[in-house]
């Protein structure tokens, strides 16, 4: 049975013995080699997947924070802006804390995967004939009226339950690696990984996020984020580590997804390659130990398969029509 973030780590989380913890056993995700990219970027490159999470996001280890606080303080529901992983997550949490849940999707914006989940739970889910960042705008108002409790990454118990990702940096390696790759949405997760870094006081490998070149109509939903929120803290956080913030087109973004799941046999959502494609961006990596944050998992976003791939091929139930037909798909 998997620990709960807030149970691993409980002395360096803001909860005390009187918090209701609300998990789903998130946290805990595989840490994997990637030999093939490894031989083709001339580095060691480490997957941390936290796709494996229980709603198949990172998200779920801020959330578990964000809505054991929720609860604690009394609040009776919960209310986020979204493209997709926060309001899986957030409903979810939401549902087994027993809260009403939600979430403002901006149209048009969420990938099929991010919102069935969110509506399979329960949520309300309200499409707002606008962007994400009038969503925020939206959800934050009515946060203030103290009605709902607001649980995206501006949230500060969000960023205190995903800094636990360095935390398992450390136990897993026993050091720190040289490099963190990660994709760059509203930088929240840069932000939160700085503030584990920080903590943990024993240097900080070089950060490098990946924003999309376009950034309002990429084809990476998760960070299709025009306007970053945590943009200032994020940036100087990777300042600091003598990173810097890579932009990739999205044709580098669906290479790298490619690439992932073609030869690793990793299956994650486009944004998630997004520092793949960063890291052939990065100079003088040779030999260097480098982790990739893969974010969400390929079902989250099950429509960039359909456009990107060949569909099935038709075949009569016939041993050799299934040969010649494979032969001529190779």
């Amino acid at each position: 049975m998997n620990t709960s973030v807030i149970e691993r780590y409980r002395d360096r989380l803001p909860v005390s013995p009187a918090t209701p913890v609300v998990s789903l056993g998130e946290g805990s995700t595989p840490l994997v080699s990637a030999p093939a990219l490894s031989r083709q970027l001339g580095v060691e490159l480490l997957l941390k997947l936290e796709s494996m999470n229980p709603t198949a996001s990172f998200k779920d280890r801020g959330m578990t924070v964000a809505v054991s606080k929720a609860l604690e303080e009394g609040a009776k529901a919960v209310i986020c802006a979204s493209t997709g992983n926060t309001a899986a997550s957030a409903a979810t949490y939401a549902a087994r804390a027993g809260l009403e849940a939600i979430i403002l999707q901006p149209a048009g914006a969420v990938a099929l995967g991010k919102l069935a989940q969110a509506r399979a739970v329960g949520a309300t889910v309200l499409e707002i004939k606008g962007s994400f960042d009038e969503a925020l705008g939206a959800a934050r108002e009515l946060a203030a009226r103290g009605t709902h409790a607001l649980v995206n990454s501006l949230n500060p118990y969000r960023l205190e339950g995903q800094k636990t990702v360095a935390f398992e940096l450390v136990d897993e390696l026993g050091e720190l690696p040289d490099l963190i790759c990660l994709p760059y949405g509203g930088g929240g997760n840069t932000r939160a990984l700085g503030l584990g870094l920080e903590e943990l006081a024993s240097g900080v490998p070089r950060i490098y996020a990946a924003q999309a070149a376009e950034r309002a109509p990429t084809v990476a939903s998760a960070i299709r984020i025009a306007d970053p929120v945590h943009r200032d803290e994020a940036e100087r956080v990777i300042a600091r580590s003598e990173g810097s913030v890579v932009t990739v087109s999205d044709d580098e973004i669906l290479e790298a997804w490619r690439a992932l799941a073609r030869e690793e046999g990793i299956f994650c959502e486009p944004s998630s390659a997004a520092g793949i494609a960063a890291l052939r961006h990065v100079p003088d990596i040779a030999g260097r130990r480098v982790v990739c944050i893969v974010t969400g998992h390929g079902l989250k976003d099950p429509q960039v398969v359909e456009h990107d791939t060949e569909p099935p091929i038709q075949v009569d139930p016939d041993a050799d029509a299934i040969a010649s037909a494979a032969a001529q798909a190779e």
